[in-house]
């Protein structure tokens, strides 16, 4: 669906009348999904693994900066 209102408006009638088709939302593969899942599942594991105690706390003291700062990011 369109953000505007107007165009919105149009095609939720244009639906109504039969003017136009709902289009189905688009599918996932199954396959790819599970892939970068799998990637996703390894990569901080394996990344904190390599990280000395001091890199992660340098991590964790800029993360903490940036969490706390008064400007927005």
């Amino acid at each position: 669906m369109p953000r505007d209102v107007n165009q919105r408006a149009k095609a939720t009638l244009d639906l109504f009348t039969g003017e136009a088709e709902l289009i189905p939302e688009r599918v996932k593969d199954p396959a790819a999904v599970e892939l970068g899942r799998r990637g996703g599942l390894k990569g901080g594991n394996a990344r904190a693994a390599k990280l000395t105690q001091e890199q992660r706390s340098e991590i964790a003291r800029k993360a903490a900066a940036a969490r706390w700062s008064s400007q927005p990011t």
